[in-house]
């Protein structure tokens, strides 16, 4: 009775492990985002941000290239523009079931689909363009949503912008992410 009540435990420790969903919080100086990732839907992607957040690397980086009625991206880059050393590039996990909808957050990459390292962008509305197998075959690799602090999320994607070259749509004011932390997993059914 004994063994059979501790194998029932284990296995339901086992389901509550694997339905967990690590969280990430981004206080950035417009307010905080806290993002939710799904692991298993893309856990090559959620590893690397997770690795990213955990080396402190987002702290002090800026989004970049913010475009109203589109999305918000940040990740790669200081106030002062300088590109931080990435690590190497991770596979696409683009075809995942997982769409670019408002609040979405999805890897950047350059046309190169295996080329997502640090940068990562909020999609503000639905983004179907973006999605597997678009626009090229494909598409961009969600990995997580907005679970709390889509207002700040609002906030950032109604900032003034200006070109600066190379960058089209970047920050009048700069949007600084202050830091990123993971938070306690949240026990959820996996991502549909």
């Amino acid at each position: 009775m004994l063994r059979t009540l501790v194998v029932v435990c284990s296995v339901l420790a086992s389901f509550n492990l694997s339905a967990a969903s690590p969280q990430v919080e981004i206080k950035t100086n417009v307010g905080a985002i806290v993002i939710e990732l799904y692991p298993d839907k893309a856990p090559e992607t959620v590893r690397n941000f997770l690795q990213y957040v955990q080396d402190g690397f987002y702290n002090g980086t800026i989004f970049h290239r913010v475009i109203d009625g589109f999305m918000i991206q940040g990740g790669g880059f200081t106030p002062d523009l300088n590109v931080k050393p990435t690590r190497n590039p991770v596979p696409i996990e683009s075809n995942n079931g997982l769409r670019n909808e408002v609040g979405t957050i999805a890897m950047a990459r350059t046309r190169d689909p295996n080329s997502a390292t640090s940068q990562f962008f909020i999609n503000v509305v639905n983004n179907d363009m973006l999605n597997y197998p678009n626009p090229d075959g494909h598409g961009y690799t969600v990995f997580g949503k907005v679970a709390k602090g889509m207002e700040a999320v609002e906030k950032i994607a109604k900032v003034a912008t200006a070109p600066r070259p190379p960058h089209q749509n970047l920050p009048v004011k700069p949007v600084i992410i202050e830091s990123a932390r993971t938070l306690a997993a949240n026990t959820r059914k996996p991502a549909k």
